[in-house]
């Protein structure tokens, strides 16, 4: 089964080797577990939403079971409307689900700093929560709770996380979608084991009937 994580340079992993960015640390929990999950590193930095859209396609030629979708921040940052973001998002989601309609979605939550304006810092705060319950997606809700602002946990620039911030990013991550994972690793687990014992009817007994003397 196949996870793919389409982010920006935050899923990338910007400054590191892709070995220590979230999506390699979620394929090691994943790993550890015995669990037949793929883990797709699909981050790209400086990628926007209309970016991962056009670039959509490539990723869907093969079955994805789950979709962490981590995007927008470079949308924010750029001052782009708000809803060009919302409508990129929802087709994201939208096209994935139509090619692959039990695929779980997850949306990642995204934050810019206060110096954008107080009203569309707001706007843009509560747009991806807004966007996950409209398509029937799970949320996280802020991806980078408790590296966000933290020195020691991020690279010089302020934004993007170090080697143990991606750790803690992958935390958030794991704490929403660990829950999706262990219901489709036993789902499919029960399908192998069906596959191996399939069922057979049982032989109703046979009745025996005694025949009386004349």
């Amino acid at each position: 089964m196949t996870i793919l994580c389409l982010g920006d340079s935050l899923t990338e992993g910007s400054g590191l080797d892709r070995s220590q960015a979230f999506p390699a640390r979620l394929q090691e929990k994943i790993d550890a577990l015995d669990w037949k999950f793929r883990v797709i590193n699909a981050g790209l930095g400086g990628d926007t939403t209309a970016a991962a859209l056009r670039r959509l396609d490539w990723f869907l030629q093969r079955r994805i079971d789950v979709l962490i979708l981590a995007l927008g921040g470079n949308d924010g940052l750029r001052g782009l409307p708000l809803a060009q973001i919302r409508k990129n998002l929802g087709a994201i989601i939208s096209k994935t689900s139509a090619r692959y309609p039990e695929v779980t979605v997850v949306v990642a939550g995204i934050q810019i700093p206060p110096n954008y304006g107080t009203r569309y810092v707001r706007e843009f705060r509560d747009l991806l929560p807004e966007v996950a319950a409209k398509h029937g997606a799970l949320l996280i809700p802020f991806l980078l709770e408790g590296v966000g602002g933290r020195p020691e946990l991020n690279f010089p620039d302020g934004i993007h996380p170090n080697g143990r911030g991606q750790q803690i990013v992958a935390e958030n991550v794991w704490t929403v979608i660990e829950p999706v994972l262990r219901k489709l690793h036993r789902e499919a687990k029960n399908v192998t084991s069906s596959r191996l014992h399939p069922w057979q009817p049982t032989a109703s007994p046979t009745r025996s009937i005694g025949c009386g003397r004349g």
